[in-house]
C-alpha cells in the first residue's frame, strides 16, 4: 500500500519523521500515522511530497511501479 512508499522514500532520502513532518508542516506524529496507514495523507501533502521526491503520485499510491513523474506540460 502507498503508506509503505512512504516510508521507503524517506529512509532511500536519509530523512527522519520529524524533517519530513516538518516540511509538510505538521506533527511527527501524524506524519508518523500517515506513514503506517492508521490515518489519510491528504491529497495537498501527497501534491507536495510528490514534487519534494520527484516521484508521480501514482507511484506513490500503489498504481505504477514508474517513479518518474509526468512530463510537464508547456
Amino acid at each position: 500500500m502507498y503508506f509503505q512508499r512512504l516510508e521507503d522514500l524517506r529512509i532511500d532520502n536519509d530523512k527522519t519523521q520529524a524533517e519530513i513532518a516538518e516540511y509538510l508542516g505538521c506533527q511527527r506524529e501524524v506524519y508518523r500515522r500517515y506513514e503506517k496507514g492508521t490515518r489519510q495523507i491528504p491529497v495537498d501533502l501527497l501534491i507536495k511530497l510528490s514534487l519534494f521526491y520527484n516521484v508521480s503520485i501514482d507511484y506513490m499510491v500503489g498504481i505504477t511501479n514508474t517513479k518518474k513523474p509526468y512530463p510537464k506540460s508547456k
